[in-house]
């Protein structure tokens, strides 16, 4: 009986916390507010929403030499690595094929993410007008820029939210920690000498830049790629170059 009564106590004091709690949350307009606001601010929605795109499309590009869809590749352990700089005769310099590379970068990876950036303002829009709110969403343009250990994608779209008060976003911003831009100025250095003399001492680029891995790895076609490694976050790129190629048996 004792036992039975213990249990009961509990029972009791469990229905009364749970009672409590509905009142207050009920009477109390303001612990609503303070719930509502721990939920994700627009800022925060788009970056969760968009990030992980952004991360995969640089994934790929970085290891496919500078492409989304390699055309003109060395296929090496089964991955399609673009050609930086080619040429298809022997004893010659290759020619760039890209000579505005952090660009073209960054306009691949605009085109990747655009039709999931529409999604997720969508969504966005969506998950507030759930909330009753009165949404206005005026889209426009989008930029990435590869900037020192940064990757920024910005949207420049207007979003005013209207609810017992009126919130007014001009601006989205997207930031990943990424240093792809100093990989691909180390890149541009790498192929100015395979353009100019037909290859690079890799050694100075880790002796001055010591978090620095760079590998350099021939090829029998005379083909050489290039593996540049971030030793402290692992961040890559890797590219081809054929310059200067030796025709076979010599």
């Amino acid at each position: 009986m004792k036992k039975k009564g213990q249990v009961t106590i509990f029972i009791i004091i469990g229905i009364l916390i749970v009672v409590l709690g509905v009142l207050i949350y009920m009477v109390y307009p303001g612990i609503k507010t303070t719930i509502n606001t721990e939920q994700k601010n627009p800022s925060q929605f788009i970056q969760s929403c968009i990030e992980e795109e952004i991360e995969d499309a640089v994934d790929r590009i970085s290891t496919q030499g500078g492409e989304l869809e390699p055309e003109h590749y060395f296929l090496y352990k089964n991955e399609k690595i673009e050609y930086l700089c080619y040429t298809n005769e022997y004893y010659k310099t290759c020619i760039i094929q890209q000579p505005l590379l952090k660009n073209h970068i960054e306009s691949l990876i605009k085109d990747e993410i655009e039709d999931e950036v529409e999604a997720c303002f969508d969504s966005l829009v969506e998950s507030y007008e759930e909330k009753r709110y009165q949404v206005n969403l005026r889209e426009g343009d989008l930029t990435i820029e590869l900037l020192p250990k940064r990757i920024v994608a910005t949207f420049n779209h207007s979003l005013t939210l209207t609810k017992e008060g009126t919130e007014n976003y001009e601006e989205f911003r997207v930031v990943l920690n990424n240093n792809l831009y100093e990989l691909i100025s180390i890149t541009n250095s790498i192929l100015d000498w395979e353009a100019k003399y037909g290859d690079a001492e890799t050694t100075l680029y880790m002796n001055y830049y010591r978090d620095l891995k760079v590998e350099k790895l021939k090829q029998s076609d005379g083909t050489t790629i290039y593996i540049l490694t971030d030793r402290n976050n692992g961040n890559k790129f890797q590219f081809a170059s054929r310059s200067i190629a030796w025709p076979p048996g010599y």
